[in-house]
């Protein structure tokens, strides 16, 4: 038998693909004749419930007079609103990502003393071990920074001397050490990458144990290790904000399945960190990023309502951007009137933009943020009210903070390591039980034919 030539796979491989989607083809009536939620979701688009949860709360709607009514955006991290939580840091001007970590993994906030022994375990625990860097993340670059993360979170494995061990001491162990060290690893996989892959220098930093997460990830990913106060504060609000969101959103859920099967916090986080990558979920921000910057080039005046409501709607026709009729950023499955998240980012961006002097692209944000809702109504005939979602600014923020675009969903990544560790050990202290729920077969019975009779 001999080799079969590149091009003879190919056609191989697209015939049999057809075949695929040939016997895979399920009566889409069927799903209502059975009452399957699809998606687990409601027909009225409400999740499925499936859990409890201590850790996060969020709510787009409220029953009012028997009535589910859409309400302005609430979010709140073990009870506490999201936006108190911000604004009672950035009033004392100190950074929150660490002390929000710490809330949801323990259920209460840090006083003075608890708070400076959790930053100095912190960054005891910011060291990744010795020669990891060189034989793990530098030997096998990926343009994948998601990728790349979750290989090195799966090889952690091996450097830990109790990896399967699932009592809560353990596995709290093993979540903060990953808290602190995913944004090195994040980062040191984007430098890898801009080195092999883009013939760009290679430069390694090592964290500084007296700086918070944010300033270090700035610190790490600039050549010149520089970078403004407000920036670090932009950064860091931008973290708080993505730590947790909830136990159905799809990488969390994933963390709890994973979880219940019994498995280690490596291989559970990783499969979240996967989860999170898709274009539906985490990746949606680096989307909306491309789609602002498509839109600054066919968009002539940016002031102009008539002209970016006529490119709106060619998005919306599928005329335009990447034809899949989505405005990213804009809608969500919760949030109704207003994403509570991208409220308070929205504040901190403007500040940024002044400082960066991109005023211009701030009010195109504010105009697309206005208009796109009501032509989402009219084109669509849609009767829930939507609103921008965080990754409708988050993308610019990375921008103005020069992330570049391959690490613009791994920052995300960085943040929920916190709510995914913090659900993780809610689901083994709590339910003990694996997650399987039912799939009903469809398929008709065939009898087996032999091979000289096919």
């Amino acid at each position: 038998m001999s080799y079969a030539s590149a091009g003879e796979i190919s056609r191989q491989i697209h015939k049999l693909a057809n075949i695929c989607i040939e016997n895979n083809h399920i009566d889409p009536n069927l799903y209502d004749v059975y009452h399957v939620k699809k998606g687990l979701r409601e027909p009225n688009g409400k999740g499925v419930l499936t859990g409890l949860t201590e850790i996060s709360t969020v709510n787009g709607t409220r029953e009012i007079d028997g009535r589910m009514t859409p309400i302005e955006g609430e979010l709140y991290y073990r009870g506490i609103d999201i936006r108190k939580l911000v604004e009672g840091f950035t009033e004392d001007h100190r950074f929150g990502y660490e002390e929000t970590v710490y809330l949801l993994l323990f259920g209460s906030l840090p006083d003075q003393h608890e708070l400076e022994h959790w930053n100095r375990l912190l960054s005891h625990a910011r060291r990744l071990p010795d020669d990891f860097v060189e034989d793990v993340v530098l030997k096998s670059p990926n343009k994948d920074i998601m990728n790349a993360m979750a290989r090195s979170i799966l090889a952690l494995n091996s450097y830990d001397p109790k990896p399967d061990d699932l009592s809560i001491p353990n596995v709290l162990r093993q979540s903060i050490k990953l808290i602190a060290n995913v944004p090195l690893i994040a980062a040191y996989s984007y430098l890898a990458y801009r080195h092999y892959m883009q013939n760009r220098g290679l430069y390694i930093h090592n964290p500084k144990p007296e700086l918070s997460t944010a300033e270090n990830l700035l610190r790490i990913m600039r050549q010149h290790k520089k970078f403004t106060p407000l920036e670090a504060k932009l950064l860091d609000i931008a973290l708080v904000l993505h730590a947790e969101h909830g136990g159905g959103n799809n990488s969390t859920f994933t963390t709890h399945v994973v979880t219940s099967s019994g498995t280690d916090t490596y291989s559970s986080v990783a499969a979240s960190l996967c989860s999170l990558k898709g274009p539906k979920h985490g990746g949606a921000n680096i989307k909306a990023k491309k789609m602002f910057d498509e839109m600054k080039k066919e968009i002539k005046d940016w002031k102009d309502d008539d002209e970016i409501s006529a490119y709106l709607l060619k998005i919306l026709r599928k005329e335009a951007f990447d034809k899949t009729g989505l405005i990213y950023g804009i809608g969500h499955a919760i949030y109704t009137k207003s994403d509570p998240r991208a409220k308070i980012l929205e504040h901190y961006t403007e500040q940024l933009a002044e400082e960066k002097k991109r005023m211009d692209e701030f009010y195109l944000h504010q105009a697309v943020a206005r208009l796109a809702p009501d032509l989402m109504r009219q084109e669509r005939k849609m009767f829930k009210p939507v609103s921008p979602n965080i990754d409708f600014y988050s993308g610019f923020v990375y921008n103005m903070l020069d992330i570049p675009d391959e690490f613009i969903t791994p920052l995300f990544a960085i943040a929920r390591v916190a709510g995914w560790s913090a659900h993780r050990i809610e689901e083994l202290t709590c339910t003990n039980k694996i997650i399987r729920p039912a799939y009903m077969s469809v398929a008709h019975p065939m009898d087996y034919t032999p091979l000289e009779k096919r």
